[in-house]
């Protein structure tokens, strides 16, 4: 089902409210499915069980078959490119949290930007603190499993949003330790179940703080990490604008509501403004 455009009233209703204030935009997973990155809630999206923090660090099982699937679907993560949405985004110059990991609102120039569940592109060791390239142990994965080629059949798996594969995996897959001390790698980035950590709480909030509205993009804001600065905002009495294909946690509170595409809304945004 095509993503609807957004009728030009309603562009002109979010540009009214942002117009002459200092804003801030908060992102989610619909920003970067034009750029062939999934989403786990638009109304188009699979069902998807996105691995859980404790199952991660209580099951080896559980690691082996995330770091699995994690080096299937690295090289057509990484290969994602910001699109239209990213770079009005950056052309517009406003300060952006956002609820992905792939680093794309960088790549797009934004200056400005909380990462507020991690970057997929860091690898951290749970023991030491030691952080390392993704690539690198992209490296060191393949290296380990010889027979793994890391590259995805034709039609025989779906990409993830938060850059594994949903494909079956060997039950003699090796996984690296951490090449300082020995540990538990762990993508840095920020699993269900698992807290976003205080600093960049404190540095969205700023953000937020600082500014006289709040924009929020591509987000069903279903997880309180983000939903929370949607509330805070309202509850300041600051305009809050929601942009997103589907229903969100926040509609009822929202001042200007756009059920549209969100790069298309954002392109016409930035010439509206």
């Amino acid at each position: 089902m095509p993503i609807p455009e957004p009728p030009p009233a309603q562009v002109e209703a979010v540009a009214s409210a942002l117009r002459g204030r200092r804003w801030v935009a908060l992102t989610g997973a619909g920003i970067s499915t034009d750029s062939g990155i999934p989403d786990y809630r638009g109304p188009e999206s699979r069902p998807t069980n996105p691995i859980q923090y404790r199952d991660f660090i209580g099951r080896p099982e559980a690691r082996r078959r995330y770091w699995f699937r994690s080096m299937m679907g690295f090289r057509s993560f990484g290969a994602a490119h910001p699109n239209r949405g990213h770079q009005a985004l950056a052309a517009l110059g406003v300060p952006v949290i956002t609820q992905n990991v792939d680093r794309l609102h960088s790549e797009a120039g934004s200056r400005e930007v909380v990462d507020l569940h991690g970057l997929i592109n860091r690898v951290i060791c749970l023991d030491c603190g030691d952080l390392s390239s993704r690539a690198t142990l992209q490296t060191r994965l393949e290296a380990a499993n010889p027979g793994v080629t890391g590259v995805i059949p034709a039609g025989s798996a779906e990409l993830r949003p938060d850059g594994d594969a949903d494909i079956a995996d060997p039950d003699d897959f090796v996984v690296p330790p951490c090449s300082v001390c020995g540990g538990m790698l762990k993508p840095d980035v920020v699993f269900f179940g698992e807290n976003v950590p205080k600093p960049r709480v404190e540095a969205a909030y700023a953000l937020v703080d600082a500014a006289e509205a709040l924009l929020v993009a591509g987000s069903s804001l279903t997880v309180m990490s983000g939903l929370r600065f949607a509330r805070h905002v309202a509850k300041q009495g600051k305009p809050l604008v929601i942009v997103n294909h589907g229903p969100t946690r926040a509609d009822e509170i929202a001042d200007v509501r756009v059920d549209a595409g969100t790069s298309p809304t954002l392109v016409a945004l930035a010439s509206a403004l």
